[in-house]
């Protein structure tokens, strides 16, 4: 499999309420070079996490201990600017499963459903909920249910319901990738073909 299957995601949440965070932020344009989608989370946020020699700014969320999960909670416009796919590759490779906002670039949102990241695209007002669960306690948990495409604060049972492609949904309930899709379908193809008159 392409990556791990994506059914129920419950975790604590890493909040970062800043809107049009831009590709060149999530993953800067020196750190290009690679073609494998190893090692990219070492320089995410890499310019805002750390100062040029190297050393972490306490006032960055992800040096914060006191935040951690699997979700990351931006604010509105989440993934513009260039079509870098490295942008997906860096959160993933981080440890995020699932980044939550109340708008996505549609080529980020892409980018990461390919490579089995659930961009959660909520309403304004549900963002600013969770925004203000979490400031009221960073353990705040989310639930993250693909199948039911619900997203809820565990704390407070408030939900709201997401949208996502059928077809990207059904990739990521089994870990696939466009590839691993159409293996999964050989049989299929094999016995149409085995019946096809020519």
């Amino acid at each position: 499999m392409a990556y791990d299957k994506f059914t129920i995601l419950r975790s604590t949440a890493v909040p970062m309420p800043i809107e049009n965070v831009d590709t060149d932020q999530i993953i800067p344009a020196r750190f290009l070079k690679a073609t494998e989608r190893k090692g990219f989370g070492d320089n995410l946020f890499r310019d805002w996490r750390y100062e040029a020699d190297g050393t972490p700014k306490k006032d960055f969320v992800l040096n914060n201990p006191i935040y951690s999960g699997k979700i990351l909670v931006g604010g509105k416009n989440f993934g513009s600017g260039s079509s870098r796919e490295h942008a997906a590759w860096a959160i993933y490779d981080y440890g995020f499963r699932c980044v939550v906002s109340s708008f996505f670039a549609d080529i980020f949102k892409n980018n990461s459903l390919n490579i089995g990241i659930l961009p959660v695209q909520i309403s304004a007002g549900f963002l600013d909920k969770i925004f203000t669960a979490i400031e009221a306690d960073p353990k705040t948990a989310l639930e993250v249910n693909l199948e039911a495409q619900r997203i809820t604060i565990l704390s407070t049972g408030e939900s709201e319901s997401f949208e996502i492609n059928g077809y990207k949904k059904h990739n990521l309930m089994n870990g696939y990738d466009d590839i691993d899709y159409l293996q999964s379908m050989k049989a299929d193809i094999e016995s149409f073909a085995a019946k096809s008159i020519y």
